[in-house]
């Protein structure tokens, strides 16, 4: 399990819609090449849709389709995959409100397949992969939220 807590200057509301918005995510995922090709693809993901993603990761040109499956505005929602490479990846998204702002937590519980080889590849790369990636996504959404 990995959690990023960042302090955000802005309401939990702006925070949540941000992070539930499409079109940033493609924006701070630039690196990657990612975009949304199926499902939702613009916008602001709602409760019980679906967005396919498409980037290259570790090379290699995956694809990644989620569904969101909880939706508290403007406290929390989680997304779940539905399709893709993981054994296992939810990614719960939490905004609570401080003295300052918000303080954001992304918590994501994932698994690779595999088994015992899985969780050696999980330790030794893809946890500081994801951390690195969810890390430059919540400095994006922060950025954004506290533009005037």
């Amino acid at each position: 399990m990995i959690t990023i807590q960042t302090a955000i200057a802005a309401p939990p509301e702006r925070c949540f819609d941000l992070s539930r918005d499409l079109d940033l995510h493609v924006r701070s995922m630039a690196g990657t090449g990612e975009r949304a090709i199926g499902g939702r693809t613009s916008g602001l993901l709602d409760k019980g849709e679906e967005v396919t993603w498409q980037g290259r990761h570790f090379g290699l040109l995956l694809r990644h389709t989620s569904r969101m499956t909880c939706f508290e505005r403007p406290r929390h929602f989680r997304d779940s995959m539905t399709r893709g490479r993981f054994a296992k990846f939810e990614h719960d998204h939490y905004f609570d409100e401080i003295q300052s702002g918000t303080l954001m937590r992304d918590v994501v519980d994932f698994e690779s397949p595999f088994g015992l080889v899985g969780r050696l590849v999980d330790r030794l790369f893809l946890r500081g992969y994801l951390e690195r990636l969810l890390t430059a996504r919540a400095l994006a959404i922060k950025g954004e939220a506290e533009r005037s």
